[in-house]
């Protein structure tokens, strides 16, 4: 584990991103707290509110849509896993 302080951290960003992506945990260290940097993985989701908005405004559509029999509802864990 590499524990560096802000000043550091901006000085050599490509240095601790990188030992970031070998897998080596690195710890910043400043003022406002102490943050754990970690490297995004494929389980994790960016998305921006606008996108999320637009995810559950089709998942409530859908619920609308199937009480008439229109369509057949989809598990909560299918709309989770679209998400």
């Amino acid at each position: 584990m590499k524990v560096v302080s802000t000043r550091d951290f901006r000085a050599n960003q490509t240095k601790y991103l990188n030992m970031v992506q070998a897998g080596e945990d690195v710890i910043l260290r400043s003022r406002a707290g102490n943050f754990k940097i970690t490297q995004i993985s494929e389980d994790d989701s960016l998305t921006n509110q606008k996108e999320l908005e637009t995810k559950l405004h089709r998942a409530l559509q859908e619920v609308v849509d199937a009480k008439p029999g229109k369509i057949k509802l989809r598990s909560a864990e299918d709309l989770l896993n679209e998400l």
